[in-house]
């Protein structure tokens, strides 16, 4: 028997041959063949291939018996599964080899063993089933993986139970659930070269937002040590950002990073019979990054590369899912791993489906208690009562496996991969490990059940029988609450959305929603509050980041030096933690413009930060008292200010997002302005240069009133209607005894806004608005429309209410023969 059809050189298969080697293996020898002269390294190595598997079944006589096993199969009952997945591997496991394979195997290794000046180099071994990354399906997971194999005796017995693998209880279900027989599937195993990650780091990353779907960014998670335990949801990994339009440009495009615990890395083992060992991971290692930014940056333009070539070969956008490994040693970068991501490149962009919590129908509309967070995984919503599980057997003190019932909500440490059976009866997952592209990540995006990884210690704070829900519908963040809340699904079909010439903008506060967002139909964003993002991402006032050390505060000094883990000091925390905020909403509505206005909080919500109390006043009226532009220039706060500016200097520049324009709040006199401005740039923020815009809230008397005056010194105008009202009739729009006078379309403040506008006209001045007052108010929307004014920006749960009005009123203009 010859040993040609069994075995192939990596660098022999591609693309064309998954059905000989399998999906894995056909695409690592893809990348070897066509895209190293773009950077891309992936380790060398052979293939066993599929006709091996076939011919070492053959050679046991071994198909029949197990047809036999398979027959009696319900993939209802978890112990049925248990028992035929057993019975089907220990079969395998005691067949052996023919001899041309088995000698076939040994001889390539020695050679790849030569190759590195090695007697017995260590090399991964992958299960690689021809049903893998088919577009309908991922097949993630399913088969095992044996990393740090040295020696013919290890090897051989590693191929064999890759063989075997193909029948794990998670391999039986996952091809019972998507109708595949179980016999059309074929087995192949990649033999590659290690990369020495034990000693460096590695992990997983996306060419798109795994949450979203959004396009144009490459997330990467990575820990320490061999990438495992990034893929199992062993760890909390830590996570990059990368934005692919302005990497493209040659920019620093990270526009977010989070540090992960990393609490366990795993390394090389020493014990004969163990070759990989899972350590604690050193707290040095825990509070920095696993990679540097340049590390990161490099990361991200090999997956685009792959998504390039990948899209181009099969004539369609196709998004991947790469696992990739720093060499310790060299520290090079490799791609050990890459496959097509087959959750958002099958769903239909002609709609928007959104899920949104009930609280209002809670007893008394009590708000309902929260119990921890955790990384939201999907966008759903689920409930039921808990069940805890750390063992499908019952050990640990858990539930037993068989006792889950439909709809259950299942709590654990971390999701087994044998577990899928459990998964896809789950109304949700919750575990206290793992990160957004570990495998249990991706099982729940495929079954569409909504997860939430990474709380912690969600096994202390829940019991078993406790009724949750489990909130993925309110950006990154996972929350889950107490109680069964309801909640609804909304579907918005795109297409039955009506044409508007005026553009419609956002008003958009949490970054974390932004890429959400992004795929309703905008002119950009015309309100992107800091104070959010501040408080939010930073949670401690500036200057107490900056001076805390000076005020003899134990307590205040503690608490902050746990907020900067990560950071190289106070203020580069404050500057990178805004910036990021910043960058996530810029990039998901890039090239369009998006207006970020700098802070505007009153005295009494800058004493809610940490350490506020410390430099805040007490004021009697902090709505019109020291907020705004005079806070910017004041020496008091002048260098807090600083920090603002310098974060969107480096959002601009570092990382290219020059679609962000900045906007003053609250400034009462042009002479006001002209302080901030001299303020900007001293801080390196000019207008005009690099392209940058400058625009002024308009929402004080003084802003309508000196609008020409204002016009010489900036860019635009977004008319602030909510504080513009307030102070034109005087009334404080807090008191229930003054509020039935609150209305925007009072005669006073549309005198206001007619002149606002028609000066800005004059003056080549744009003008928008960013308020509800077009939403709420279908005639307020036609005066506005009517005025030209330039865009009109709304909350995005305002968006689709607002373009059918204004679209309404611009086709009664037309219909008058007036052009909007």
């Amino acid at each position: 028997m010859s040993a040609l059809p069994f075995l192939k050189w990596l660098h022999e298969v591609e693309l064309s041959d998954i059905e000989t080697v399998g999906g894995k293996n056909a695409s690592l020898g893809e990348m070897i063949r066509n895209l190293g002269d773009l950077g891309v390294r992936v380790p060398g190595g052979f293939v066993v291939t599929v006709a091996s598997y076939h011919a070492f079944i053959a050679h046991n006589e071994l198909d029949q018996k197990i047809r036999d096993i398979v027959a009696g199969l319900d993939a209802d009952d978890v112990e049925n599964i248990r028992r035929t997945g057993l019975a089907v591997r220990t079969l395998i496991k005691n067949g052996k080899f023919p001899e041309a394979i088995w000698k076939g195997i040994m001889e390539r290794y020695d050679e790849m063993s030569k190759g590195y000046g090695q007697e017995a180099t260590d090399v991964a071994v992958r299960s690689s089933a021809t049903a893998e990354d088919l577009p309908d399906a991922s097949f993630a997971g399913q088969q095992e993986t044996y990393l740090n194999i040295r020696g013919h005796q290890d090897l051989i017995a590693a191929v064999r139970n890759c063989f075997a693998s193909l029948w794990t209880d998670r391999a039986i279900v996952y091809r019972q659930s998507l109708g595949y027989d179980h016999f059309d599937v074929g087995l192949s195993v990649g033999v590659q070269k290690m990369v020495r990650s034990d000693l460096g780091s590695s992990g997983v990353a996306f060419s798109l937002d795994t949450e979203s779907g959004f396009k144009d960014v490459v997330l990467i998670n990575g820990s320490y040590g061999l990438g495992e335990m990034v893929v199992q949801g062993a760890v909390s990994p830590d996570e990059f950002l990368v934005f692919k339009p302005t990497l493209a440009q040659g920019y620093s495009a990270i526009i977010e990073k989070k540090l992960g615990n990393k609490d366990r890395k795993m390394i090389y083992g020493v014990e004969p019979g163990k070759p990989t060992l899972t350590i604690p991971t050193e707290r040095s290692q825990r509070n920095r990054f696993c990679v540097t930014d340049e590390q990161a940056l490099e990361v991200a333009k090999s997956v685009v590369a792959i998504e390039k070539y990948y899209s181009e070969k099969k004539g369609h956008w196709c998004p991947m899912d790469v696992e990739w490994a720093v060499d310790g040693m060299t520290g090079q970068l490799f791609i050990v791993q890459a496959r097509p991501e087959t959750i958002h490149s099958r769903k239909a962009d002609d709609r928007v489906v959104e899920y949104k919590l009930e609280h209002d129908t809670l007893p008394g509309a009590a708000q309902p208690k929260v119990i921890t967070k955790g990384i939201a995984i999907g966008d759903r919503v689920g409930a039921g009562k808990v069940r805890i599980l750390y063992s499908l057997d019952g050990r640990g003190g858990s539930t037993d496996g068989k006792d889950f019932q439909q709809g259950d909500v299942l709590v654990t440490d971390m999701t087994d991969p044998d577990w899928e059976p459990i998964m896809k009866k789950a109304s949700a997952i919750i575990t206290n490990k793992g990160g957004r592209t570990c495998h249990a990540a991706i099982v729940a995006r495929e079954m569409g059940v909504p997860a939430i990884v990474g709380c912690g210690n969600a096994t202390d704070l829940l019991d078993t029988g406790m009724e949750v829900t489990a909130s993925c519908c309110e950006g990154d963040n996972g929350v889950i609450y107490s109680g069964i809340i309801p909640f609804r699904k909304e579907e918005t079909m795109l297409t039955d959305l009506p044409d508007v010439r005026t553009p419609i903008m956002l008003n958009v506060a949490s970054p974390d929603l932004a890429f959400k967002f992004a795929a309703l139909p905008n002119a950009g964003v015309g309100l992107a509050r800091e104070e959010f993002i501040i408080n939010n991402y930073i949670q401690a006032h500036p200057l107490a980041l900056l001076q805390h050390k000076e005020l003899g505060d134990v307590t205040l000094s503690g608490k902050i030096s746990y907020l900067i883990h990560g950071y190289e000091d106070e203020e580069t925390y404050f500057v990178k933690r805004l910036s990021y905020g910043i960058a996530k909403i810029a990039a998901a509505f890039h090239p369009n413009k998006v207006i970020v206005r700098f802070s505007d909080f009153k005295s009494n919500e800058y004493r809610n930060l940490l350490g506020g109390e410390h430099y805040e006043p007490h004021e009697e009226n902090p709505m019109i008292g020291w907020r705004g532009a005079s806070r910017y220039y004041s020496e008091v706060y002048k260098e807090a200010f600083g920090l603002e500016c310098k974060a969107i200097r480096r959002v601009r520049e570092k990382m290219g997002l020059k679609n962000v324009v900045v906007m003053i709040p609250f400034c009462r006199t042009v002479e006001e302005l002209l302080e901030v401005t001299k303020v900007m740039k001293e801080y390196g923020l000019e207008r005009g240069k690099e392209g940058l815009e400058l625009y002024l809230m308009a929402e004080l008397p003084s802003n309508i009133l000196m609008a020409e005056e204002f016009a010489a010194h900036i860019d635009g105008f977004s008319i602030g209607s909510n504080d513009l009202t307030q102070l034109t009739l005087g009334l404080d729009r807090d008191s229930a005894l003054v509020s039935h006078l609150y209305d925007e379309r009072n005669p006073a403040v549309k005198r206001m806004l007619k002149h606002l506008i028609e000066t800005a006209k004059r003056t080549g001045t744009k003008v928008g608005i960013c308020g509800q007052g077009p939403s709420d108010y279908p005639d307020f929307a036609q005066f506005l429309v009517e005025l030209g004014i330039d865009s009109i920006s709304v909350t995005p749960d305002s968006l689709l209410k607002t373009r059918r009005a204004i679209a309404d009123v611009e086709k009664a203009l037309a219909g008058n023969g007036v052009s909007a």
